[in-house]
């Protein structure tokens, strides 16, 4: 292995340091994402709970925005439980538009590793091009020993750019698509207890 990263020349540093950002922002946003750090399965219970014993105080909204990324958008919805629909559903949609910054967090960072390691396996194949044409133009083509080192070097990088690329781009679009489902999930319960919410302001007056 040594002497193949070798023979691939310095461009194979950073496409090795490509694959292990690209494993790491993996492994992180995998364990980050599951559903059960993101939306709680008791949450929304645990909330209509506290809502029914008139346990809704700040400090068990802190409480409930410390738990995941869905309770800080219903904690959001609740702090602002007396205020219009429409103002509601701002605050709600504004706080979701954080969380969903930092659900998407190193994505963007993911896709640039998937976009510029087959350039820099491209890269490394010009390179080697040039390196054999100049041995072709110094020593001709009777020395195929002289050859070989620039075109090991073309299909080396070649190879692991592709190499890095193609999983770290599969990575990129599952994560991605695990977001938007993600996504699609907190806006239908943020919307439930936005309705909910102005259906108990608005019964109010009359109770």
């Amino acid at each position: 292995m040594i002497e193949i990263i070798r023979a691939g020349g310095w461009l194979m540093l950073p496409i090795i340091l490509c694959s292990i950002l690209a494993v790491a922002i993996t492994l992180e946003r995998l364990w980050t994402l599951q559903r059960r750090r993101v939306l709680p399965k008791d949450l929304v219970t645990r909330v209509w709970e506290w809502a029914r014993d008139r346990q809704l105080d700040r400090k068990h909204l802190d409480i409930l925005a410390a738990n995941s990324p869905m309770g800080q958008v219903l904690a959001a919805g609740l702090a602002n439980r007396g205020q219009d629909r429409e103002v509601l559903k701002e605050k709600v949609q504004d706080t979701g538009r954080h969380v969903v910054h930092e659900l998407e967090r190193y994505l963007n960072t993911l896709g640039t590793i998937a976009a510029i390691t087959p350039l820099l396996g491209l890269l490394g194949t010009v390179i080697g091009m040039v390196k054999v044409f100049t041995a072709i133009t110094t020593a001709g083509v009777g020395n195929p020993g002289v050859l070989a080192g620039g075109i090991s070097e073309a299909l080396i990088t070649t190879a692991a750019g592709l190499s890095v690329a193609i999983p770290t781009l599969i990575a990129y679009r599952y994560l991605r698509g695990r977001v938007d489902a993600l996504v699609v999930e907190m806006e239908k319960e943020a919307m439930k207890l936005v309705d909910a919410l102005h259906r108990g302001v608005a019964q109010e007056p009359a109770a």
